[in-house]
């Protein structure tokens, strides 16, 4: 596992009128800060890679459809420099991934139909200043294949 990369298996809780599933909660260890919730999607197929953040971290699940998550560590002072690491997720295998500073990351829709991905960020969306560093998904040179 990539270091301060933290994974966090979610519970759906059904009863008769359908599920509730709790994602991030402030008394956890894996709480870090606030910033703000949002939600972005993928159709089927699509990519939404790469990028990282130099002041933020951010936590990744999926609650519609089916992503791959994949990180990859291109800090150089890291134990864990050039490692990657690939999650699936969906309400079949419920997970809060939490994304540290200076991680690539991207995902991709993996089923049939549109993935929907909750983000919580540790701070709120700048404009003016975006805290994104991006790579084109495909040219680049980080060893990972989202065509597989």
């Amino acid at each position: 596992m990539i270091k301060d990369v933290e994974v966090k298996k979610l519970k759906l809780i059904p009863d008769d009128r359908g599920r509730l599933m709790e994602i991030l909660r402030s008394d956890e260890e894996m709480f870090r800060k606030f910033g703000q919730v949002y939600m972005t999607t993928a159709y089927p197929g699509i990519v939404k890679a790469w990028h990282y953040h130099k002041k933020q971290d951010d936590y990744f699940t999926c609650i519609s459809g089916t992503m791959r998550l994949a990180l990859f560590d291109a800090r150089e002072d890291s134990p864990t420099y050039k490692e990657t690491n690939e999650f699936i997720i969906n309400l079949d295998n419920p997970t809060l991934v939490k994304i540290p500073k200076f991680v690539y990351h991207g995902f991709k829709c993996v089923g049939d139909n549109e993935a929907m991905v909750i983000n919580i960020p540790t701070l709120p969306y700048s404009p003016g200043e975006p805290d994104e560093y991006r790579l084109d998904a495909f040219k680049n040179d980080i060893p990972y294949d989202w065509k597989k």
